[in-house]
């Protein structure tokens, strides 16, 4: 049976593709990022990257595991931390900025936020230096690869968690192959990672290394 949905969308990704054309490298890839800079050796962390296929967009937001993994640690650094006080420093008692227009006019053009409270302050210090430690040691959790295609009204969307090293656009355009043949049932993550998951015996070894 056909979903009205479904076919709404294709209709829409399809013009939209006609109308918004994309840039493409000569791989053909919609490579959004610069890797001048990137050294490497660096460990990587997450990266976009997009390709036509069937006529549609595909935009892949790919993120490595160590990725998931330091939010997670993220996360447990505000639990443990607890709630701050509440001093909304960035949007409350900010210093509106001028520029003159004319002789007798002027107009806002930025706002400087004034600086947290000293308890606020305090706070900051402390999630610092829980994170700093829960940095050290690690916490217990594992991340496996996993991914789930979504259908947008400008593209496929393919969120990709894949234990890869993205430093330049040849380790870019494996990811984009890797969504492809997912995309396709031509591979599974388990085939491509058969029994992986990140955890904290591979954080704590990489803290070790390079970040």
């Amino acid at each position: 049976m056909k979903n009205s949905k479904y076919e709404l969308l294709g209709r829409m990704q399809h013009q939209y593709h006609r109308s918004h054309p994309w840039r493409l490298s000569q791989g053909g890839l919609y490579i959004p990022h610069s890797y001048a800079d990137t050294k490497p050796d660096s460990l990587s962390w997450w990266d976009d990257v997009g390709f036509i296929l069937n006529r549609r967009r595909v935009i892949v937001w790919w993120r490595h595991p160590r990725h998931i993994y330091a939010d997670a640690l993220d996360g447990q650094s505000w639990l443990e931390a607890g709630d701050g006080p509440q001093d909304d420093w960035l949007t409350e008692g900010s210093t509106k900025n001028y520029r003159r227009v004319g002789a007798s006019r002027k107009k806002i053009v930025s706002y400087t936020s004034r600086q947290p409270s000293a308890e606020q302050r305090l706070h900051y210090d402390l999630l610092r230096d829980i994170r700093d430690r829960l940095k050290t040691e690690g916490i217990d959790l594992d991340v496996p690869p996993s991914w789930n295609l979504e259908r947008l009204a400008w593209a496929m969307g393919v969120n990709l968690v894949a234990p890869l090293e993205v430093r330049n656009e040849s380790e870019l355009a494996s990811v984009a192959l890797l969504a492809r043949r997912l995309i396709l049932g031509q591979t599974t993550l388990e085939t491509e990672f058969p029994e992986y998951c990140y955890s904290r015996t591979d954080w704590l070894r990489e803290q070790g290394g390079k970040e």
